[in-house]
């Protein structure tokens, strides 16, 4: 009653035991969490440190106090651990000291609240982080080996396949075509079609760029080749594509 009438002008809700059984049996009942829980240590069949020790491990976020005499420092002080008890306060207590108390544990098992929702969404955020991660690794795997098979399939095609792009240069040749190129220039990867040393080439690139697309044939070598060319957008810039098949 002494407490209840300390806190008369609070917005607290107050509810009161007579031992520590009866505080058990009333926060069980009940259906909403005890922010704080106060207990004497001196009570019959069940001490202040054991009613509290079981209060921590049915409902660990409560912040627990026990209140005491001087004679009872000792013993509190050695079981404060074994019941989780987040303060010890001797009797008699000033009045006001305990208003402060109260209201800094209040301050604490609502930042430790709000603390654990945090951690709550950044582990949930971070499982979906993980999530997209391997979804969008798979997807990168999956796009690797269609890329590495595009490329393999383009490589062994049994024609030969030319890209330029539009600075000229040779940015691309299978196999088949690169028989071919080596007639025209000693290098021809990231070659510049100026500097083939048959100018036919770049004479046939230019013919693509002005008609866009063209079929042909030409001799590179001592074989005569079927020539396909067309331009295709990539970019943001206009590239050359020639396909030549052995006539």
């Amino acid at each position: 009653r002494s407490l209840e009438r300390i806190f008369l002008d609070d917005e607290y809700e107050i509810v009161t035991a007579g031992s520590g059984s009866e505080g058990l049996e009333i926060l069980k009942a009940s259906n909403d969490s005890f922010q704080v829980v106060v207990s004497d240590y001196r009570m019959p069949v069940m001490n202040g440190v054991e009613f509290l020790k079981q209060v921590f491990e049915l409902w660990p976020d409560t912040v627990r106090i026990v209140l005491s005499g001087y004679a009872d420092a000792g013993a509190i002080v050695a079981a404060i651990n074994e019941g989780h008890i987040y303060k010890f306060i001797p009797k008699p207590w000033n009045d006001e000291e305990l208003r402060v108390t109260i209201q800094n544990c209040l301050e604490r098992y609502f930042l430790l609240k709000k603390n654990r929702e945090l951690l709550d969404e950044l582990a949930n955020a971070n499982q979906v982080l993980e999530q997209k991660v391997q979804q969008r690794t798979e997807e990168l795997e999956l796009r690797n080996r269609v890329l590495e098979f595009s490329q393999s399939m383009l490589g062994n095609l049994p024609v030969g396949v030319v890209g330029i792009d539009e600075n000229g240069l040779i940015a691309h040749c299978n196999s088949a075509a690169a028989a071919i190129l080596r007639q025209l220039a000693d290098e021809y990867i990231g070659t510049d079609i100026d500097h083939f040393r048959d100018p036919r080439l770049k004479q046939l690139v230019e013919l693509v760029r002005s008609k866009k697309q063209v079929e042909g044939s030409d001799r590179f070598g001592d074989r005569t080749w079927k020539v396909l060319g067309r331009t295709i957008r990539f970019a943001d810039s206009e590239a050359v594509v020639l396909v030549f098949l052995e006539a």
